[in-house]
């Protein structure tokens, strides 16, 4: 794509009289099946953070923030090294203090994923960010207001490769930008970012990334929905201040998950009151319901009924937990307990049980192989995963994970 200012496009949403938006409807595929591709994304522009590409040519990306105090740059550094392990592309540190930006170049020379500063009111500390060698920085037009230092930070960037997000938050938009749309709207939002790529523009940056965040999942959808009608830029998808564990995936899944199956999104963070690590799952997990990663354990389960012959609640559970950490390739392992939907859908697993009266049939790639005491389900269920997860090793020309001592 060409390097020119982005036009706008006309949108085929159309507004009712009591103000409602209706939308097209989006084209189904009648054929779809566990092994169908996702959506098919919105074209963007290419951005690169570091080594990692960002953008409609490139995987989705799932990331989160660390909440060590970053001048503590051992554990700033565990931590980023936990969410990676725990599958995070990026990460982003906060630098609201001097002593956290002295520490950067440390922090970005160690770490083993691209690593982004995100930064507030100072803009003395993205240029800090960029010297000290970071993949990115976030900025935010609601606190960074001098038109100046964001061209001066733009300038700096391209020089050196680094990628900046433009942080919008529906929480901290410019006063002159919620005076003019009353509001933090999603006109408003898109306004504020589209002023602040302006200013990059003008000092011929364009490796940008955009976020439009509000705490409102369908304010959140909105604001990207009409972005995408205005601009090419890669988008940051998420929820702001979406909550804790609970409420905030629910907020966060629909959101997110919403403009994920409209193809719009490019790289994700489930903003959640919670471990960093919790929203790494989150965000892998959504990515991988739409078929936009290739899927990891998958451990489906009934919701029990009054049909249920067997403590379903707690069976999934502990086949969960048997399976977290043992299981590193794409699997799907059903756990029914009734004759209903039992069987059915345990043969549509790679690995299923369809339990009742005090037993469990196992199948494999829709093939009984097994009938076990109910006792026995778990052990079972585990060996025969483990066992179909060697197979796919060999079958795909992979050795076993060796773990080595450092």
């Amino acid at each position: 794509m060409s390097d020119d200012t982005a036009t706008d496009t006309p949108t085929d949403a159309t507004a009712s009289g009591d103000g409602r938006i209706s939308l097209p409807v989006l084209a189904a595929d009648p054929n779809a099946t566990l092994e169908s591709s996702g959506p098919q994304r919105r074209q963007t522009r290419q951005v690169t953070v570091g080594p990692v590409g960002v953008g409609s040519d490139h995987p989705i990306t799932v990331q989160t923030m660390t909440v060590t105090p970053t001048h503590e740059v051992d554990t700033t550094l565990q931590a980023i090294a936990m969410v990676q392990a725990a599958g995070a592309d990026l990460v982003r540190i906060a630098v609201p203090r001097q002593e956290d930006a002295d520490v950067l170049a440390d922090i970005a020379g160690h770490a083993q994923i691209p690593v982004i500063a995100d930064i507030h009111f100072q803009w003395k500390y993205a240029v800090a960010a960029i010297e000290a060698g970071c993949a990115g920085v976030r900025i935010n037009p609601g606190n960074i207001k001098k038109h100046d230092k964001v061209r001066l930070i733009g300038d700096m960037a391209k020089e050196r490769g680094v990628a900046i997000r433009i942080g919008v938050n529906g929480g901290s938009l410019e006063d002159e930008v919620l005076e003019e749309f009353g509001g933090p709207t999603p006109a408003a939002m898109v306004e504020s970012a589209l002023r602040e790529t302006r200013l990059l523009e003008d000092v011929d940056f364009f490796n940008t990334k955009i976020s439009v965040k509000h705490s409102d999942p369908w304010v959140m959808i909105q604001t990207y929905r009409l972005l995408a009608e205005r601009t090419d830029y890669p988008f940051h998808l998420g929820v702001t201040e979406a909550g804790p564990k609970y409420s905030g995936s629910v907020k966060s899944a629909i959101g997110i998950g919403a403009l994920l199956a409209e193809g719009i999104g490019d790289t994700i963070r489930v903003s959640l009151s919670a471990d960093p690590i919790e929203e790494v799952k989150a965000g892998m997990l959504m990515l991988e319901s739409l078929h936009l990663r290739e899927r990891g354990l998958d451990v489906v389960s009934c919701p029990s009924c009054g049909r249920a012959q067997v403590d379903v609640w707690t069976l999934a559970e502990e086949v969960q937990k048997g399976l977290d950490g043992e299981i590193d390739v794409p699997m799907r392992v059903a756990v029914m307990g009734c004759i209903v939907n039992g069987p059915g859908e345990a043969r549509e697993a790679d690995i299923g049980v369809a339990a009742g009266n005090g037993k469990g049939e196992i199948f494999r790639k829709g093939e009984r192989i097994a009938t076990i005491q109910e006792a026995d389900i778990v052990e079972a269920l585990v060996h025969f995963a483990k066992e179909l997860q060697e197979e796919i090793r060999a079958e795909r020309g992979e050795g076993r994970p060796e773990v080595l001592g450092v």
